[in-house]
Formats: C-alpha cells, structure tokens, sequence
C-alpha cells in the first residue's frame, strides 16, 4: 500500500539532494497552513525550466505513467501529472507537476518555508493557495478556499 506522506518524504529529500526549487501546493499544503483535509495526491508547483529533470527524479521514484497534459484558466495553470501503482495493492497515487506561468509568478514569488521534520519545507504562500484555487475554482477549490479564509480570520 502507497502512503502519500513517505511518498512526499523521498520526494523532497530527492529534489533538496538536487537543489530544485519547488513548493508545495494542492491538499497537502491545506494541512500546512492548519487547514487539513483528504488528499489523493500529491501536488508540487516548479519552475518549467526544471520540469525535465523533475520528470527525470519522478521516474526514478517510479512514477512512470504519463498522464495527459492539463490546462486551466486559460493556460494560467499548467499540470504535467505522472502516476505510480503498487505492485502489490494495485493503489494508484498520482503526482501532479504545477508549472510556474506568468499568470501564476505571484503564487511562486510569495512561497513560505515551513519548519518540517527537522528541514525546511516550501509550501505555496495561504494567499498564493487561494489564488491557485480562484483559477480553478472545483467544488474542492471552493471549499478550501473558504476553510483559508476561515483560518486568515482565526489568526
């Protein structure tokens, strides 16, 4: 059975290893800014200079099924989305690459570091979340943007 966090862990110690930048963003950032919820994956926002040799650490880790490219807002959000199954449970858990855009540079500019087991953790900004749901603006985005914004008003 695939565990999302140790996942996430051997993720980020591979792109720390090799000084790639990103942030965390997506439902596992909503449990960093105090605002947890169910998540089914895994979603990192990187500069599209380094999403070859993102790929490149993805397919070590054993993600190698390509997903179809995805587009939303008018090309303002970029994912490149790449997939592993367990052998042995047959789970599927999928990585969802975010491309730093211009529309987006805001969302990259305002990232955080977050104290994490012992490290620093980059994690989108609360306000650059919310940006990235407005674009998108699913059932789920809605519901989180209102839970940080919530906790904005709680702080």
């Amino acid at each position: 059975m695939l565990d999302i966090y140790d996942e996430f862990r051997k993720l980020v110690a591979v792109l720390d290893e090799h000084e790639i930048d990103y942030a965390l963003c997506g439902g596992m950032a909503m449990a960093v800014h105090e605002r947890p919820r169910m998540t089914i994956d895994i979603d990192v926002l990187i500069q599209a200079e380094s999403l070859d040799r993102v790929m490149a650490i993805a397919t070590e880790l054993g993600y190698r099924i390509r997903g179809k490219d995805m587009s939303f807002a008018n090309g303002a959000v970029e994912i490149r989305r790449v997939s592993k199954i367990d052998p042995e449970s047959g789970d599927l858990l999928s990585l969802d690459l975010l491309l730093v855009t211009p529309q987006i540079r805001m969302v990259w500019d305002s990232r955080v570091e977050s104290e994490w087991e012992g490290g620093t953790l980059s994690v989108v900004s609360r306000a650059g979340l919310i940006a990235l749901k407005q674009l998108r603006r699913s059932g789920q985005d809605l519901d989180d943007i209102k839970a940080l914004e919530e906790g904005d008003r709680d702080a």
